[in-house]
């Protein structure tokens, strides 16, 4: 193996050395926990925790894709850029990746992706990932379902933005964020949401006041929690449903027989190291 792949860690004999008692922690993206073990045990080595630190940019769009990250937690926003304008097409959390487009068989990226919500990931070198996917073809099976699920989230974005009212819009990107973040609390201001939606920040802190007014949300400066989600999810349009629909279709799809899945969330977990666990593939051959 060229030395460049060395960086990864594969081969190394202190990859991974947990000690008596080592603490894990489960992998919580949706991806990786649908992967059959073996290839889990095969791309683990390979895959580097990262923090998301906000406003920070992962990918510019027309730039060569140099890692696919998948998101642990917090929210990452995919915005087209036009001259004088960025409009959001979508939102990657823990449910997805970041640069998943190189499953097309793609080497560049027409988004810009920057991290809205501060969190955790698990990041692969592009090439690695390419390898990989070539030896196990199931790898990339699982990424081009989450792509398909992306690609109804943005063309619902487009719709939802020509079609639908200023308040079902709003009611709709908590109700998709606040999935993201499997939480009831959203680190975000008014200057945030007014960009990624192209909307005017006045009508937006109307809609939030009222919002606030009835009942759906609580906010103070650079916060915003949900207090009524039913209600909320019944004020936005119906592209919540499309879009939440989609990553349900494509997280269970993935989903293996029930002894392997037993097995699975056993052993699907990330040392604090960092590397995912060499017991991996102890397990993955215990019940194979």
């Amino acid at each position: 193996m060229p030395d460049g792949h060395q960086r990864s860690g594969v081969g190394d004999p202190d990859a991974f050395t947990p000690p008596p008692g080592h603490k894990q922690a489960a992998i919580r993206n949706a991806i990786l926990r649908n992967f059959a073990l073996s290839d889990l045990a095969c791309i683990g080595p390979f895959l580097k925790p990262i923090a998301l630190k906000e406003r920070t940019v992962l990918q510019e769009p027309k730039k060569r894709v140099e890692h696919i990250t998948f998101i642990e937690t917090g929210i990452v926003s995919l915005r087209t850029i036009s001259t004088g304008c960025i409009l959001e097409t979508a939102m990657v959390g823990p449910h997805g990746a970041v640069g998943a487009s190189v499953a097309l068989g793609t080497d560049t990226s027409m988004h810009q992706s920057i991290v809205l919500v501060s969190g955790s990931a698990l990041r692969i070198y592009a090439d690695d990932l390419r390898r990989l996917m070539a030896e196990r073809p199931q790898i990339r099976e699982h990424l081009l379902q989450y792509i398909e699920a992306l690609m109804i989230h943005g063309s619902q974005t487009a719709l939802c933005g020509v079609r639908h009212e200023l308040e079902q819009r709003l009611a709709c990107w908590l109700c998709v964020a606040y999935d993201a973040l499997e939480g009831d609390v959203l680190p975000i201001t008014h200057d945030h949401l007014s960009t990624i939606l192209g909307l005017r920040r006045a009508g937006l802190t109307e809609s939030l006041i009222r919002f606030e007014e009835q009942g759906l949300i609580r906010k103070s400066r650079g916060v915003m929690r949900v207090r009524e989600r039913t209600l909320l999810e019944q004020k936005a349009c119906s592209c919540y449903g499309v879009i939440a629909s989609a990553y349900d279709r494509a997280k269970y799809l993935g989903l293996r027989a029930p002894k392997a899945a037993v097995a699975a969330s056993k052993c699907r977990s990330v040392a604090t190291d960092g590397s995912l666990i060499g017991l991996v593939a102890h397990h993955y051959a215990a019940v194979k």
